[in-house]
């Protein structure tokens, strides 16, 4: 199968050999695609931002645009950090290690990475990790 992947119609198979070409180019076409819709989002939200800052003769109406804008830049810094983390999973893919677990090696697993396509645990090494972290925070 050639890089182009219908994200609507392709059916990742655990009977074929983990992460073959066909697996590759469905993340990567996912990952990409969501990328470029946080980025759309983005652009929306600065043309938003940019109509909204008028001046508000009101108090309560400028308070109140003021904590609106405050929440998309939260939620802005949010997806730019979600970027890096796409960014990354996707620099995986072309080094080859992408879908292997970074602490144990083993593969994370197709059903876990199509709904978490960013994953660098196996969900047995993630539920490791917030046990730990759970026994640090309650410490």
């Amino acid at each position: 199968m050639s890089e182009k992947i219908d994200l609507s119609t392709f059916v990742l198979s655990e009977d074929e050999e983990f992460m073959n070409a066909n697996h590759r180019a469905y993340f990567r076409a996912k990952l990409n695609a969501w990328k470029n819709d946080i980025l759309r989002e983005a652009r929306e939200t600065l043309d938003h931002l940019a109509e909204e800052s008028a001046n508000h003769p009101d108090l309560a109406d400028r308070a109140s645009s003021e904590t609106d804008r405050a929440i998309e830049l939260r939620a802005r810094d949010r997806q730019r950090k979600l970027i890096a983390k796409i960014d990354a999973a996707l620099q995986r893919l072309d080094e080859g290690t992408y879908g292997y677990c970074e602490e144990t090696g083993e593969p994370i697993g197709l059903k876990r990475l199509d709904a978490r396509p960013i994953a660098t645990l196996s969900i047995e090494a993630q539920e490791r990790h917030e046990r730990r972290e759970k026994v640090y925070r309650d410490e």
